[in-house]
């Protein structure tokens, strides 16, 4: 994970978006961090990034979470039956 100020960011955006293509950059702002920069290769990229933020997809890794805490495990062909169920895969 590379850093990179907000000023050099604002100079070459361009550059840092085609880096952070390989890897997230952490944008700083008076030496704190502020934001990150997450740049998308390819389309499964956004698909992995889409999935990962979809509220239902968040609910159920909370859920599952829980469960395996509690000693209770579910098999990945139910995870994946019901993702599939909800129209997430």
């Amino acid at each position: 994970m590379k850093t990179v100020t907000l000023t050099d960011l604002q100079t070459d955006v361009s550059k840092y978006i085609e880096l952070a293509e390989v890897e997230d950059i952490i944008i700083l702002k008076e030496g704190k961090p502020i934001a990150v920069l997450r740049g998308f290769s390819d389309e499964e990229d956004v698909f992995d990034y889409d999935l990962e933020n979809h509220p239902l997809f968040k609910k159920r890794v909370k859920k599952s979470r829980q469960q395996f805490r509690e000693g209770k495990g579910i098999s990945l062909d139910d995870v994946k039956a019901e993702l599939l169920k909800d129209n997430l895969l």
